[in-house]
């Protein structure tokens, strides 16, 4: 029997757009009340479609079996021939055979995706768990409840001590073991993320019905230990859909890079815990006018993407940006919008935090470097494992949307030189990098975690070797290392429809896997890097405080402010007015700045020594015109700052 009280429903009127998860869940084990769908041949036919995804797509297998002494390609051999034999076993048993062969690769870009029912649900308790420090002591604290859900002693702040008779620290640990994530940190983090709150995308239902939770609360004689049971509870998140279809074949789609399972985690979380951001996303998909996501957040087009305000430290007023996610419909308005933001907010320090955010769209992550930076971005370059199946995808993919023809051309070269895996070219494309220019000019500090993977992955290597700024890594010496561009099985097909000799076939009851198609090198002083499995160091590492679970990272933001408040403040603005026929004068305000070179249209045209002010100078023109002015600022040496000045 279940002690809590459910009779309350979601409290209050201003989230009544959103649905209520908890009275439109049912119980795990009514959920798990489904007759088995997939017949043997369609068992069959899922192994035979991940054999040709494992021998011949994926790109890391290589290093997998280097790196982890593993061999998919056998196991499912072995499955196969079992299956052909007659082994009779329940379809949730065959979901858990697939997903565990997946699973050893310890690649969350390669994944079995269950069918219907599991595709769409989540499985839940009404409370979200959380890690922090005390005096070099892990904690776990209960830092969200469910709308809706009462008890008279288990709610926010209560300390959580056992699971299921497990201490929880080893219930985090065993749980991560089944998540697949490339380094031990990854795996913690996932292990921790999908305790209470568990998609079934790529993930099998909880093994109980039920968990008993001891927990601790402090009472007016001292501690009091105290038990409660909870029932696993299975709804859909009911959240606008992913902007980007996977299983389309459009540009973006193959080019993205994001952990599923995370960016499902996030939709569910939203609606558990976070009902007025799903809510601001919902209005603005109908009045087409910004939202706010949140208490004291700017007003954003992107509500479910971005959340910025200003945060107060003792060191000083900076601007703070949470990105949720790289999944946005259009790079360069996601880029339009981050600028637009971050210019309302103070200029003298900003807090990137991208905690959480699973990835998405390669093109979004490697185009946002250039606003903190007056270097110029190099985008990361990725690489095909070369097999006579990818030289066909990319032959036939060789113009048009995909544009894959220096992959085919790379990939063709390989029968005569024998590389292992094609030359790297980039998937964005440099220019867009650089189109837009430094915007924000103030110092930058990075927050990551071990949840953060694939186009964050690239997006942090990308600040890291740019050196942008400083990374905070949080709870974690590691990103989760997701290093590639992911695709799906579905896409394949599709790519592959034209060919009369395509392997790929629809998978039935809405099936699906994913694989990582192109692996990702870093750029930079560490230029050929891989990034898959080795992630991106921080440059501190920070133990998340009970005061941050539960005042909105309060001490984080104040080591934050602490690390921007030691780094230096560059200054370069810039006007222009016509003097004469082909001259220009320009007025320049520049801080802690020592010389300032000037570009038109990319040419170096004049030069000056500055010092703190103003400084006023002209320019010649050249007769055939000019379209923009850059000017670029230098300390000790070293470009430090840039601006830009259109002049059509």
């Amino acid at each position: 029997m279940n002690d809590l009280d459910w009779s309350g429903g979601v409290s209050g009127p201003p989230n009544a757009g959103v649905a209520d998860p908890l009275g439109s869940s049912v119980t795990l084990r009514e959920f798990l009340q489904v007759p088995d769908k997939l017949a043997q041949p369609e068992r069959v036919l899922i192994v035979e479609q991940a054999l040709i995804l494992f021998e011949q797509n994926y790109v890391h297998l290589p290093l997998k079996r280097a790196m982890h002494a593993v061999d998919p390609v056998q196991r499912l051999r072995l499955f196969k021939y079992r299956l052909e034999q007659g082994e009779r076993m329940s379809e949730l048993e065959f979901h858990a055979e697939m997903t565990r062969i997946f699973n050893s690769v310890r690649d969350l870009h390669t994944n079995y995706m269950l069918p219907e029912p599991f595709v769409d649900a989540t499985a839940f308790l009404p409370f979200q768990l959380e890690e922090f420090w005390e005096e070099r002591r892990r904690s776990f604290v209960v830092s969200k409840v469910v709308d809706g859900f009462r008890h008279p002693t288990f709610g926010p702040g209560v300390e959580v001590l056992y699971w299921n008779g497990m201490p929880v620290l080893r219930a985090v640990e065993v749980n991560g073991e089944r998540q697949a994530g490339g380094n031990q940190a990854a795996r913690f983090a996932k292990g921790l993320a999908t305790l209470c709150t568990r998609p079934l995308v790529r993930s099998l239902p909880p093994d109980e019905e039920w968990v008993t939770v001891g927990y601790r609360v402090w009472g007016p004689e001292g501690p009091v230990d105290l038990e409660i049971r909870v029932d696993w509870l299975v709804f859909s998140p009911d959240t606008p859909p992913p902007t980007v279809d996977p299983n389309r074949v459009t540009k973006h789609a193959a080019a993205l890079g994001s952990d599923v399972q995370t960016e499902e985690l996030n939709r569910a979380r939203k609606v558990l815990f976070a009902p007025a951001a799903v809510e601001a996303e919902r209005q603005m998909m109908r009045s087409g006018g910004p939202q706010s996501p949140g208490k004291d957040a700017l007003e954003t087009t992107l509500p479910g993407v971005m959340k910025a305000k200003a945060v107060q430290t003792r060191w000083g007023t900076f601007a703070h940006v949470r990105l949720f996610s790289f999944t946005v419909p259009d790079a360069d308005e996601f880029v339009d919008e981050f600028v637009r933001l971050v210019a309302r907010l103070p200029q003298e320090g900003l807090i990137l935090d991208v905690r959480g955010n699973g990835g998405g769209l390669i093109y979004a992550g490697e185009r946002l470097l250039q606003v903190m930076t007056p270097r110029r971005v190099e985008p990361e370059r990725a690489q095909f494992i070369n097999t006579p199946l990818n030289r066909e995808i990319c032959a036939l993919n060789r113009d048009g949307e995909l544009q894959l023809g220096p992959w085919e051309r790379s990939i063709a070269q390989a029968v005569e030189t024998g590389a292992q895996f094609s030359l790297g070219f980039p998937i964005t494309d440099p220019d867009t990098c650089n189109q837009v220019g430094q915007k924000y000019q103030g110092p930058v500090v990075l927050i990551t975690d071990a949840l953060c993977y694939s186009t964050t992955d690239i997006f942090a290597a990308g600040f890291q070797d740019h050196g942008v700024g400083k990374i905070i890594g949080v709870n974690a010496n590691n990103t989760g290392a997701g290093g590639a561009n992911v695709w799906t099985q579905s896409l394949l097909t599709q790519v592959m429809a034209t060919s009369r000799g395509s392997p790929y076939r629809p998978l039935p009851a809405g099936a699906n896997m994913r694989v990582a198609m192109r692996r990702t090198l870093r750029a930079g002083a560490l230029a050929g890097t891989p990034v898959e499995d080795l992630g991106i160091r921080p440059d501190y590492e920070y133990r998340m405080s009970r005061r941050d679970l539960l005042e909105d990272n309060a001490d984080m933001m104040e080591f934050a402010g602490r690390v921007l408040s030691e780094m230096p403040l560059f200054r370069l603005e810039a006007a222009v007015r016509p003097l004469a026929d082909g001259v220009l004068g320009v007025r320049a305000w520049t801080r802690a700045v020592e010389r300032v070179d000037v570009y038109l249209d990319g040419r170096p045209e004049h030069s000056l020594d500055t010092h703190d002010g103003v400084h006023d100078f002209a320019v010649d023109l050249p007769s055939h015109g000019v379209a923009l002015m850059e000017l670029r600022g230098f300390a000790a040496g070293q470009l430090a700052v840039a601006t830009r000045v259109p002049l059509l």
